[in-house]
């Protein structure tokens, strides 16, 4: 894994971790997950299988990957690229997923492989239904929304967040997400953009700062959340501040369904936080056998239109949501189940 540009939009460099397999690491590492069945059947016997695959990586590629999740001073996002994929894929669900006639499970493996090594995965009851595999899919009926469901739109710079009864949606949402591309767009012009709050902080000037670290937002519950549960509501959290911690190592949260500004200041400051996202952005075009890791925590990211078609051969993602613990959300774990939580 090396420092790499990738397609800034701001005239300073921008760098995130690349880490590329070699084609014998790839196919060596795909014909074991080749031979895995489907993971859903046992998660935890499936994780710790994945666990020894991914264990052959060169050690300094497998070191690099597990340093992105446990240190600080890492970038927020990593590529990687040359992984391995099913040698052939059914139709694009047109329901957003899971997919029904999938024959083997590369693409799952690749995805919960490197979901290991930053955490583990965990699911949510409002999202996805608490599937710890997440099919991002365009369906029709949620083209226009800022959700995993749309297309149209510019899907805005946020971070994933989670309802959360006590106010806060900051605190029991995923540390990591990754993000892992079975197949493309037709045209191969969606991209995915990372902002760095490192790179945000960096960008703004004292007075908009000292409004963002300030609790005068309120952060709209997740658009799967507004749409399932509350009929298309608003749920708006607790006030709280976008960014958090100390200036070498903070924290920034945003919610792409909505953030409310309670005064006329932190409404500038809003907007111009947005400006700084997309001035600092590192942007991406995922292709298959390509992955994101991308820190939930240290950056935001986003997503931009793309021309969705309905016809079985539209853009295909997988995420997971990764925790590096799962005890200090364990008032949310549901019964019979370790890693889904409400």
């Amino acid at each position: 894994m090396t420092a790499t540009t990738v397609e800034s939009s701001t005239s300073a460099p921008q760098t995130l971790d690349l880490i590329e397999l070699p084609d014998g690491v790839r196919d060596s590492i795909g014909r074991a997950l080749a031979a895995e069945p489907d993971p859903t059947r046992d998660i935890d016997r499936a994780m710790a299988r994945y666990h020894q695959i991914f264990a052959t990586l060169p050690t300094e590629l497998l070191q690099r990957i597990l340093d992105f999740g446990r240190h600080n001073d890492t970038a927020g996002v990593g590529y990687v690229r040359n992984l391995p994929t099913d040698p052939e894929l059914p139709a694009t669900p047109a329901d957003g997923g899971p997919a029904t006639d999938k024959k083997t499970f590369v693409a799952e493996g690749v995805l919960l492989g490197l979901s290991g090594l930053l955490g583990e995965p965990v699911g949510f009851l409002t999202e996805k239904n608490g599937q710890l595999v997440h099919d991002v899919i365009p369906v029709e009926g949620g083209a226009m929304t800022q959700t995993n469901q749309g297309s149209t739109v510019f899907l805005n710079f946020h971070n994933d967040i989670v309802h959360d009864a006590i106010g806060r949606y900051d605190v029991s949402n995923p540390d990591f997400l990754v993000l892992s591309c079975l197949r493309a767009d037709h045209e191969g012009i969606a991209a995915t953009h990372y902002a760095d709050a490192r790179d945000i902080v960096r960008a703004l000037d004292s007075r908009t700062l000292q409004l963002l670290r300030s609790p005068l937002f309120r952060l709209n519950a997740p658009g799967s959340y507004v749409r399932d549960v509350a009929g298309g509501k608003e749920v708006l959290s607790d006030p709280v501040a976008m960014i958090s911690g100390p200036e070498q190592f903070p924290e920034i949260s945003s919610s792409a369904n909505g953030v409310r500004a309670m005064t006329t200041a932190a409404e500038a400051a809003l907007d111009r936080l947005q400006a700084a996202c997309r001035e600092t952005a590192h942007q991406v075009h995922l292709r298959p056998g390509e992955a994101l890791l991308i820190n939930n925590r240290k950056g935001l990211h986003a997503r931009t239109p793309f021309t969705a078609r309905y016809d079985g051969a539209d853009r295909w993602l997988q995420r997971t949501y990764v925790r590096r613990s799962q005890w200090t959300i364990r008032y949310r774990q549901s019964d019979g189940d370790r890693r889904v939580h409400f």
